[in-house]
């Protein structure tokens, strides 16, 4: 029990002071290395992490939680890689959900709508004149998109339903 604390904490304490990935790798090998395992394991586990599909941070910590610990220890440094930034963002939806009430914050989302519809309109505009060629790029399947998003704004449609929309549209008719 005593080795899967020690596991939990090196984890914690990496993922509180490193921004993960690559950048944990130094860390890690200095908190791990003779201490829980030896330096041909760190190699090893960074070695197979790197080549694996998927997120090296975790990959990492779980091999090196199972070389200490075997499958709880696996469970444990994954745990102690996970909890520190799920917390975090925990806090910031804490905060942000309490300043949402707030009068500036509404003032700021509503200053920075003019800003993304200017953007929207020049991403539009490079689409449509920008094709590979550089001239007018007014194919059927750009007034399709077009007219889709047209009518969306019309009908007042909610974002994320528009977002998968368009992407599906995509999809098929790009």
């Amino acid at each position: 029990m005593d080795k899967l604390l020690q596991l939990l904490w090196i984890f914690i304490k990496i993922n509180l002071l490193s921004t993960s990935g690559p950048a944990s790798a130094g860390l890690l090998h200095s908190e791990a290395v003779g201490v829980i395992m030896s330096e041909a394991e760190f190699v090893e586990a960074v070695g197979l992490s790197s080549v694996l599909p998927g997120s090296d941070a975790l990959q990492l910590a779980m091999f090196v939680g199972y070389a200490a610990a075997g499958v709880p220890g696996a469970l444990v440094a994954l745990v102690g890689s996970v909890l520190p930034p799920t917390l975090l963002m925990f806090g910031v939806v804490l905060v942000l959900h309490r300043l949402r009430r707030e009068a500036w914050v509404s003032s700021f989302v509503e200053g920075l709508t003019p800003a993304v519809s200017v953007l929207m309109v020049f991403v539009a505009w490079k689409v449509i004149i920008g094709g590979s060629n550089g001239g007018l790029n007014l194919g059927w399947q750009t007034i399709l998109l077009a007219a889709a998003s047209l009518a969306a704004l019309i009908l007042q449609a909610p974002a994320p339903l528009v977002l998968l929309a368009a992407g599906l549209l995509g999809i098929f008719i790009l």
